[in-house]
Order: structure tokens, then sequence, then C-alpha cells
């Protein structure tokens, strides 16, 4: 087996760019509204956690929900806007 074909075999993976869901605190929907809808959202959320990310947007204007692929990132994002929520992703830095 030549060098050649020892290199073209160890390919690099490169990790997939994280983006983060962030909650925007807003004026219309009730805390438990927000806390249920992130918890039916994003199902690893435990209440406590989605108590705190509500408490956060609510306190501080911005919340991040979670950082994951871009993917899952965008289909979070959706699902917290059709449920009435305003919700963004950015690049996790």
């Amino acid at each position: 087996m030549s060098v050649e074909t020892i290199e073209k075999r160890s390919t690099v993976r490169k990790i997939a760019p994280r983006y983060r869901v962030l909650l925007h605190n807003d004026d219309f929907n009730s805390m438990e509204y927000v806390v249920q809808t992130l918890m039916h959202t994003v199902p690893s959320l435990t209440q406590p956690q989605a108590v705190n990310i509500m408490m956060e947007a609510h306190t501080n204007g911005l919340a991040v929900v979670i950082i994951c692929a871009q993917e899952h990132a965008e289909f979070y994002c959706e699902t917290l806007k059709n449920h009435g929520l305003i919700s963004t992703i950015e690049p996790d830095e």
C-alpha cells in the first residue's frame, strides 16, 4: 500500500458549525405559555431550565435556548416563531 493511498483514507472530519437559538422578550405571551412552548419545542429542556430561559429573556431581553447544529437551530427557531414567540439564530463563536 502506498503512502498516497493511506493519506487519501485518513480524511479530516470537520465539526459542523454550531448555532445559538435565541429567545427574545415579548410583552404578549404569558410566562407560563413561554415555558410550556420552550419545553414542547426543545424536548431536552427540563421545566427549571425552561423557566430560567424565560426569566433571562424577560429580565435581559434575550436568552440562549440551545446551542446546536444549524439544521436543528433553524427548526427550533421556526417552531418557536410558529407558536408566537420571537426567536432568532446566530453562529456560536
